[in-house]
This record gives structure tokens, sequence and C-alpha cells, in this order.
């Protein structure tokens, strides 16, 4: 029983500091955890007496605690002797403050998503006026946000609309390392690539994305696309057959099929 005694006495010290490290959750269960132990064993009066003391302090403490006044702002009261009507009132508490601490937690989510979302839009927006100006901002964005692959992606494609083509493969490649299976953004590199001339390259992320996104018809109109523009005309002719197989409404893979065509037969 000494034993458990001690580790309650160090827990009622504990108190206190997790409340200057603003965890009123830890200070109310390690309250509730000394009350557990004082109800479980019979005491000598010299031992209720101290105990007694410490619940009154640890408990002023938890009261006057602004983020535990927040939280749960009814009246507390200990008297000894009542140890167990002050556990059940801990256990209550600590309901109402896992409720406060996760309503809290969503809200701040919520800030950051929105300020996340704002930040991301002026970025654009700087970027369509100001590059230079845009090009640090987005890039600050993702200092902020390290491990976002969506918003790295996100990022990647506005440089892409803006026709910045080598910080969009960058972007939209770092994105893809992280998180593979981000599949809109396999076509949005393979045009950037395609756009820069890397054509074996781009190739690569087509075949990539084609093991996913095989019933897609503008995947492999992209990969028509990309054979025009690398001359690879026999290859074209038959991204476009397989687009116009998907999709045989396809106009824009109709003249595509037509040129590529026409090309061919010219050789």
């Amino acid at each position: 029983m000494s034993a458990e005694l001690t580790k309650a006495r160090q827990q009622l010290a504990q108190v206190r500091a997790y409340l200057k490290q603003g965890k009123p959750v830890p200070a109310v269960q390690a309250l509730q955890s000394a009350l557990l132990v004082f109800l479980k064993n019979q005491l000598m009066k010299t031992e209720r007496e101290e105990f007694e003391r410490l619940f009154e302090d640890a408990l002023a403490y938890i009261t006057n605690d602004n983020a535990v006044r927040k939280l749960y702002p009814a009246p507390i009261e200990y008297v000894p002797g009542q140890e167990r009507a002050l556990y059940d009132l801990a256990t209550g508490m600590l309901s109402e403050l896992g409720k406060g601490e996760l309503e809290n937690a969503q809200e701040q989510m919520r800030l950051k998503q929105q300020r996340k979302k704002e930040w991301f839009e002026r970025g654009a927006a700087e970027l369509d006026n100001s590059p230079q100006k845009g090009k640090a901002t987005l890039a600050a964005l993702l200092r902020e946000f390290p491990d976002d692959p969506e918003l790295r992606g996100d990022v990647g494609e506005v440089f892409l609309r803006a026709q910045l083509y080598e910080e969009a493969v960058t972007y939209l490649s770092e994105a893809l390392d992280q998180r593979p299976d981000i599949l809109p953004l396999y076509n949005s590199i393979g045009i950037a690539l395609r756009k820069l001339g890397r054509f074996p390259t781009a190739e690569n992320y087509y075949l990539r994305a084609s093991q996913y996104l095989r019933h897609d018809p503008n995947l492999y109109f992209n990969i028509g696309r990309l054979y025009v523009d690398w001359k690879k005309w026999k290859k074209a002719v038959q991204a476009a057959q397989m687009a116009l197989r998907l999709n045989p409404a396809f106009v824009e893979a109709q003249k595509l099929l037509r040129y590529a065509e026409n090309q061919l037969q010219s050789e």
C-alpha cells in the first residue's frame, strides 16, 4: 500500500505542473487517480488528513486554472469525507474537458484549413499578376505545410495553368513522391513535361498513370499529344484510337487521330 500512496502523492504533486503546461485533462486525471487510491485503501488518521490537504490544494489549482474555468465553469467544492463525490465530479469534469478539447481541436483545424485556403488563393492570384511574389508566397505556404501532398499538387496545378512548367514539374513530382495515388497529377505532370520537351520522362509518367487510369480517354488523348510533339506518329494514332474507343464522341481525339494519320502517311 505504501507504494500506491507514494504514487498518489506524486500524482497530486503533478497537478500544478500539468496546469502550467496548459494540460488540464492530465491534471484532473492525476487528481482522480489519487482519489481512487484513497478510496480503495484503509488509511491511518494522519495519512487521511495529509491526503485531504493534498486534495484541497490540487482542487484549488484546478478550479483557479483559466483553461478549466473556461471549459468547466460549474462550481467545484470538496468536503473532507466526501471523496467519492469528488471522484464522481472529477469523472464528469473529464468528460466535459474532453468535449471542450475536442471542440477546440476541431476549431483549430477549421481555422488552419481556412488559413491554408486563403494563403493558397492569395499566392495563386499573385502568380498571375506578379510571378515572383506569387512564387515566394506559395513556397512559404509549402514550408508551413510540408507534409500535405494534396496541397503540393494543387500548387503544381497552379503553376501549370500559369505556364510555369519548370515549377509545375517540381511541385507535381514532389506531390507524387509523397502520394503516388493522386492520379490526376499524372496527366498534369505529363502535360508540363511535354511542354518542356522532356518526352521520355513524360512518357514514363503516362505509363505509370495507365496502370490506374486505363479507362480514362483523357489520359490517352494526352499521350497522343505527347507523341505528336515527339513526332512518333504511329504511337500517336494508337493513343488517339484508344481514346476514341473509350469515348467515340471525343472531338479533340478525332482531330488528333486524323492529324497523326496524315503525318504517318506523308512519311
